[in-house]
């Protein structure tokens, strides 16, 4: 017996829309322009955090079911995301072709030519230093093909039964999480005093862009869909774990310094998120708000929106384009308008068709 698809959850679509936005803003915008708003959009990073533990939920969300009852075949599950996530990832490497000088003055000889031959296989996220090779954000897609490689074993886990030891598992994931982060205060091998957005290291950069020190998340997802079967799906338990998890997450952003970036950068927020997660996959009012359709179609673009931001941003502004037409009085509300509406383009226009075409012709012959 085949196990049926899931329901949709718009309302942590409707998330990912704000989620994409916040990085747009977090790289290019002044955060003081955003009122209480501002620790938000300063620690824009943590939208990151939040799309790979959500990564991690979403797709044991849709396959653990079908793992456990053997009906998931590994192959055809990194085909599908393989088309899924190929065509946008190479359509943001080829919109960088203006970046290689920079690239080749900011490299050794060797680390050019394998930022060049590692980032089309989607591995430069596995050497700090070009993690960011070509296309800043695009060190998270290294992360989630590894991710994706091994969801196939982890998805076989079996459903808890207790919900207190399942979570005490998740807690041990959690810790482990955080140990990267706590062992760079520890030894602060960069010797910088106080860590932030702006500073740079050889090892903060191994801690924030490679996949090792992210895969807790990622595990931390999947695990809080198991949790997510046992939990009744309107219960008003779960509006008032989203909104403690909006809110302790707002809390500990407005704190600013005082919390540490290491560790906020990535483990500290994983159970504020999973609250946040598991209201929203509920019935209730927040998930209502956050599925109004408006706002899933924008996150329906996410994908496109945080892989393309960057490289679309720098040819819009390095063409002089805004500036020709007499509209840089708008700037730089008119290129987040722009933003979206090209990252919807590519969605419907080159993601969806190119997804397609790569499944029938990766598909078996009859």
């Amino acid at each position: 017996m085949e196990i049926p698809k899931p329901a949709r959850l718009d309302a942590l679509t409707g998330l990912r829309c704000f989620a994409a936005v916040n990085i747009v803003l977090f790289h290019f915008s002044n955060p003081q322009w955003f009122g209480w708003l501002a620790p938000v959009v300063d620690a824009g990073y943590v939208s990151v955090s939040y799309f790979i533990l959500l990564s991690g939920f979403v797709l044991a969300y849709n396959y653990s079911g079908r793992a456990r009852a053997g009906q998931l075949d590994k192959v055809r599950f990194w085909k599908a995301r393989f088309t899924r996530i190929y065509p946008i990832y190479l359509l943001s490497l080829l919109l960088a072709w203006n970046q290689l000088p920079r690239e080749y003055g900011s490299h050794t000889h060797a680390m050019y030519w394998a930022g060049i031959a590692l980032s089309p296989l989607l591995l430069q996220g596995w050497i700090p230093a070009i993690a960011t090779f070509l296309n800043t954000p695009a060190w998270t897609m290294s992360a989630e093909a590894f991710y994706y490689f091994i969801f196939p074993w982890l998805a076989r886990w079996k459903r808890p039964e207790r919900v207190m030891p399942h979570i005490a598992k998740m807690a041990g994931i959690w810790i482990l999480g955080m140990v990267p982060g706590a062992l760079y205060m520890w030894f602060n091998p960069d010797g910088i005093p106080h860590p932030s957005r702006w500073s740079y290291g050889p090892w903060l950069w191994a801690l924030k862009y490679t996949p090792y020190s992210h895969v807790a998340s990622f595990i931390f997802g999947v695990m809080l869909a198991e949790l997510d079967e046992v939990m009744v799906r309107n219960s008003r338990l779960r509006f008032w774990l989203a909104l403690s998890g909006f809110a302790g997450i707002y809390g500990l952003l407005t704190l600013g310094p005082l919390v540490p970036y290491a560790i906020i950068h990535d483990g500290l927020l994983m159970p504020l998120f999973a609250c946040i997660v598991l209201g929203l996959a509920g019935k209730n009012p927040l998930s209502m708000v956050l599925g109004w359709r408006p706002l899933v179609f924008i996150g329906e673009s996410s994908y496109c929106l945080y892989l393309l931001h960057f490289n679309l941003w720098n040819l819009l502004h390095g063409s002089h384009i805004l500036e020709k037409l007499g509209l840089m009085r708008f700037d730089p509300w008119l290129s987040y308008v722009l933003l979206i509406g090209m990252a919807l383009f590519a969605l419907h226009f080159i993601e969806k068709p190119a997804q397609k075409q790569l499944r029938k012709w990766m598909a078996p012959a009859r």
